[in-house]
């Protein structure tokens, strides 16, 4: 018996039925399917972010500017040059240490204008005061910036970064520590050079003036070489430099101003 009319039409409903279920299982299935895909791809997204922030953050802290050290304030250290000094040794061409000739230098520092009368002591720190006497006659010094100022706990500004980085140098370095104060206080006026963080041989060129008495903790290798003293025009510097603040108001940092050496003798 041939199909009737009624029956052809409900066959006719179920296959486009099943048609339609068939094709909603799998757009639900491809759905499932891409969520599980963009799930993936979010996950590793986040995993590939926090470890690029992690990896900065420990670039930044163990390098950078300000790093953490072992004393109480930032101590006034330069940032590790791309070739590291092996502890314990001098590299590049550094000046004899018998041309500080053990005797005391006077000469004048004119920073922004401000002659600041200075002494180094060549008895006392003959390398330091060698290397300074040595790059002060060939004007190395000369236009060089003064590029950091600090004014909480550390009272300094540093100096004699031919980069204006914190990280440049004359091309050598020097140790071991001399004449550090046995009981780390370096009095307003001192004269000290820049070093990095628990190595005595990595000074250059940088050195900081202190311009209020500073208490700053000695670390592995020692305290921070002395070389002398401002003996005048200190108030001046205050003055028109140190109270001009820092940068964005930091405690640390770029002077407000831009600050710079014009020229050092030294006789």
């Amino acid at each position: 018996m041939a199909p009737s009319k009624t029956e052809e039409r409900l066959a006719r409903e179920n296959r486009e039925r099943l048609k339609a279920y068939k094709a909603r299982r799998t757009m639900h299935e491809y759905r499932a399917k891409r969520r599980v895909r963009d799930n993936w791809i979010a996950g590793i997204a986040l995993v590939v972010v926090a470890a690029a922030v992690t990896a900065g953050q420990l670039v930044y802290f163990s390098t950078g500017p300000g790093a953490p050290s072992a004393t109480s304030t930032p101590a006034p250290t330069e940032t590790a040059p791309s070739e590291t000094p092996p502890a314990g040794a001098n590299t590049g061409d550094v000046p004899d240490a018998g041309l500080a000739e053990g005797r005391v230098w006077n000469g004048t520092m004119t920073i922004n204008g401000i002659p600041l009368g200075i002494e180094v002591d060549g008895a006392a720190a003959p390398q330091a005061v060698s290397s300074f006497v040595s790059l002060s006659q060939g004007g190395f010094y000369d236009g060089v910036s003064c590029h950091r100022l600090t004014n909480e706990g550390l009272y300094v500004l540093q100096c004699g970064d031919p980069d204006g980085t914190g990280s440049g140098g004359p091309g050598f370095s020097y140790g071991p520590v001399e004449n550090a104060p046995a009981d780390n206080v370096y009095p307003a006026g001192t004269l000290a050079m820049a070093r990095q963080q628990d190595n005595g041989y990595s000074m250059g060129s940088q050195f900081f003036i202190v311009y209020e008495d500073t208490t700053l903790g000695a670390d592995s290798a020692g305290g921070y070489t002395v070389l002398g003293k401002v003996t005048s025009g200190l108030d001046e510097l205050k003055a028109q430099v140190v109270d001009a603040g820092i940068t964005d108001g930091a405690t640390d940092g770029p002077p407000a101003i831009p600050v710079a050496i014009e020229n050092i003798t030294v006789q």
